[in-house]
């Protein structure tokens, strides 16, 4: 998969999707989907340097890319001057570096100054056909009213620890989990080593600072690795109990054993086992870890993913 600067070229014959692609939920997987129908490489847009964290890093995007099938990625960054471009210069700015035989967008698709760029000016404008899908809804549970699924939703779900609801965003119906439902990518770094003495070893991930990730709290999930896929119970956030404050990703790997350093990993929190406490010592933490990871044993068995 190449990726692109605004501006630069993908002189290969596409069909070039539209819009912001900050990540890739169920929505832009529909559109993706209508892309692929042309039998043609897809390249995409996708935008970062917004306003708050992103859901899934650049380095996670164009991993979520490569594994959807996607040839090739033009960056684009929100500055000012991407800000202030004219609706129409934005369009023959895009056209201008790939040979476009088709291109899809969503109803939705604003672009250029002041987002008054629409998709009926882009049919206007753009040198090839443009198909516009419609939005795609979801049944939200909390209303049981249909909902866009949008990006910022899936932010509110995240933040508020609704992770359920957000991977109904994220996976389109019957698709594997890996690779669709949110998660975290790092590279497994030297901890303190502190887990392995009372009989949990676990790896730990620094937080990219420009991720957005849940609460505060102790979670049931997946942790997908180059030695395989494993169910785990996963901190996000500060270990109180041994003093330390630093906001970091710690995982217990349910039947893994090695080592991981220097690896790239990805963590998948499914749901919440409970929060963030100090215990008396460790002796108490090693009795809750072993309820958790019960606990989550039970939901993987059940199939609760």
């Amino acid at each position: 998969m190449l990726t692109l600067a605004f501006g630069e070229k993908f002189e290969e014959p596409c069909t070039l999707l539209l819009g912001g692609f900050d990540g890739l939920h169920a929505g832009h997987r529909v559109l993706l989907d209508v892309a692929k129908k042309s039998k043609l490489p897809v390249a995409v847009t996708a935008m970062f340097g917004g306003k708050g964290k992103a859901l899934f890093t650049r380095e996670e995007r164009q991993s979520l890319f490569e594994r959807a099938g996607i040839s090739a990625v033009f960056e684009i960054a929100l500055t000012e001057e991407v800000r202030a471009t004219p609706p129409r210069e934005f369009v023959r700015k895009v056209f201008s570096g790939v040979a476009a035989q088709l291109a899809v967008c969503g109803e939705d698709f604003r672009f250029g100054k002041d987002a008054a760029g629409t998709p009926t000016l882009l049919k206007e404008c753009a040198p090839c056909p443009v198909t516009v899908q419609k939005t795609v809804k979801y049944l939200a549970e909390e209303s049981g009213r249909m909902r866009k699924i949008s990006t910022s939703a899936c932010k509110k779900y995240l933040a508020r620890g609704e992770l359920s609801l957000l991977n109904g965003c994220l996976r389109p119906h019957g698709a594997d989990f890996y690779g669709c439902a949110y998660f975290v990518q790092g590279t497994v770094e030297h901890g303190r080593q502190v887990g392995r003495t009372y009989g949990f070893p676990t790896l730990n991930l620094s937080v990219p600072a420009d991720k957005l990730l849940p609460p505060d709290g102790v979670y049931w999930g997946l942790c997908e690795t180059p030695k395989g896929n494993f169910p785990t119970v996963v901190n996000i956030g500060s270990r109180p109990t041994f003093g330390v404050e630093e906001r970091k990703i710690e995982a217990y790997l349910d039947g893994f054993s090695g080592d991981l350093y220097g690896e790239t990993v990805r963590v998948y929190p499914i749901s919440s086992l409970r929060q963030i406490k100090k215990f008396s010592s460790a002796e108490e933490l090693k009795e809750q870890l072993q309820k958790d990871i019960q606990t989550m044993r039970m939901n993987k068995k059940e199939g609760n993913v």
